[in-house]
């Protein structure tokens, strides 16, 4: 099988669908996503072999690095291949959960209790 996304004028993907590997075209399905559905296809691997992730709806298609790059979480925080990385790592103690504050830049503990 091999998976495509359909991306629109902005690169954002609209949806993930999947071919036929045995199509007679030998093109994974893509000339039937063509004639049928039209827009524009990219491959993406489930696997994550090619495009850096596998593409879902909202993701969007950077076309000059050829990958696919999930949705930025907050404005702060900065592309590093397909996923994004806060200013500050999170901090790491055990037993303890935090959340992202985009006021002040920083990771605050969630109060549980």
């Amino acid at each position: 099988m091999s998976h495509w996304a359909e991306i629109d004028n902005n690169n954002i993907v609209l949806r993930v669908t999947v071919g036929d590997n045995n199509d007679p075209a030998g093109d994974e399905g893509y000339q039937w996503l063509i004639d049928n559905l039209g827009g524009t296809w990219i491959k993406t691997s489930y696997n994550s072999n090619i495009r850096g992730i596998y593409a879902s709806i909202g993701y969007s298609y950077n076309t000059e690095e050829d990958i696919f790059v999930v949705p930025q979480p907050y404005p702060s925080w900065n592309r590093s291949g397909s996923y994004w990385n806060p200013p500050t790592p999170m901090p790491i103690t055990e037993g303890k959960s935090y959340y992202w504050s985009e006021d002040d830049l920083s990771w605050r503990e969630i109060n549980n209790s």
